[in-house]
């Protein structure tokens, strides 16, 4: 084998390696373990010549090594220091030399510290994301005024996030009449692909997660959807983004899966639309509700009072021989 043809997987070994910050022994175990879970090189032959396989190949680079490092000793110009007969350690001196019990108790012993540390770092990390507990709803100065307003059904929900929905421990969700967004970001430390996604839409249930992790979100959904419009993408190989369209459009959803706390839908604050954005039969309702609102305003019949005084007067002026003076109109 050529240098050339030696060195070609340099860049993708040593992006791993970096990832092994504990040492050689986090890294050979790594190997060896994916040998064992995507190979039948434990099991395809005797354990006996897999073990001699790994030997050789071993002593094969070993006698290289001490070759190269002999070979670059000699040269007088880059001689700076007395030359060692031994390779120079990967990461860790002598941790070539350790017995199978010693790197197995090395193991623990890093596996131990990994979990002691973990929880610590996540907890700092979700600080300003996460909300658990039985009282989800973070309070200020401002909400105290709403809250005497509550009525008892708004008691113990969550206020809405900007977007109209709410803030999830793994998940985030907005709204708006029509339809609902879901971000969930993967949490995993390299990018996926969009075969790792598991999504599975129903009219009344809702499934999303990662092949071979705990589902993230599996559950009834809080209504209907219309299955044949909802889609989901995978943005920068990190986030799930879900898009739920409502078959009930004339309602705000108070959460996305049964099983999650709800928001308190009497604070959501819809955006501002302009009328030329509706269809003409929506446009048509709110531009008749808003003339019979200014008409209440100034003390003038609505638009179906208006209606009705015009059919009677019309009539009257059909039927003059008939007295209408004491004719109510309701």
């Amino acid at each position: 084998m050529s240098q050339s043809e030696e060195g070609r997987f340099d860049g993708l070994l040593l992006g791993v390696a970096q990832q092994h910050t504990e040492g050689i022994v986090e890294l050979l175990d790594t190997f060896f373990s994916f040998l064992r879970r995507k190979t039948d090189f434990y099991t395809g032959v005797e354990s006996s010549k897999a073990e001699q396989l790994v030997l050789s190949v071993f002593r094969k680079h070993e006698k290289m090594a001490r070759k190269e490092t002999k070979t670059t000793s000699a040269k007088p110009k880059k001689q700076t220091q007395p030359v060692s007969t031994k390779p120079e350690p990967l990461l860790e001196p002598g941790a070539i030399e350790v017995t199978d019990e010693e790197a197995e108790k090395i193991l623990k012993e890093e596996e131990q510290k990994k979990k002691s540390t973990t929880p610590v770092e996540k907890k700092e990390e979700s600080k300003p994301e996460i909300k658990n507990g039985p009282s989800p709803k973070i309070k200020s100065n401002d909400d105290d005024e709403d809250d005497d307003d509550d009525d008892e059904d708004s008691k113990g929900k969550i206020k809405p996030n900007a977007g109209n929905g709410a803030d999830m421990p793994n998940y985030r969700w907005t709204q708006n009449l029509q339809d609902v967004e879901i971000r969930v970001p993967t949490q995993l430390s390299f990018p996926i692909k969009s075969r790792d996604v598991i999504v599975d839409f129903q009219t009344k249930h809702l499934k999303v997660g990662i092949k071979g992790k705990d589902l993230i979100i599996s559950g009834e959904l809080y209504n209907k959807i219309k299955v044949e419009d909802c889609f989901w993408t995978l943005e920068d190989r990190n986030m799930i983004i879900i898009h739920l369209e409502k078959q009930n459009k004339m309602e705000w959803w108070s959460r996305i899966v049964t099983s999650d706390p709800e928001i308190n839908t009497k604070k959501v604050q819809p955006e501002n639309s302009k009328l030329s954005d509706l269809d003409d039969e929506t446009r048509g309702m709110v531009e008749k509700m808003m003339y019979d609102q200014r008409q209440k305003e100034l003390g003038r019949p609505t638009s179906e009072e208006q209606k009705k005084q015009d059919i009677l007067k019309k009539f009257m002026e059909q039927h003059p021989e008939m007295d209408f003076s004491k004719a109510k109109i309701s």
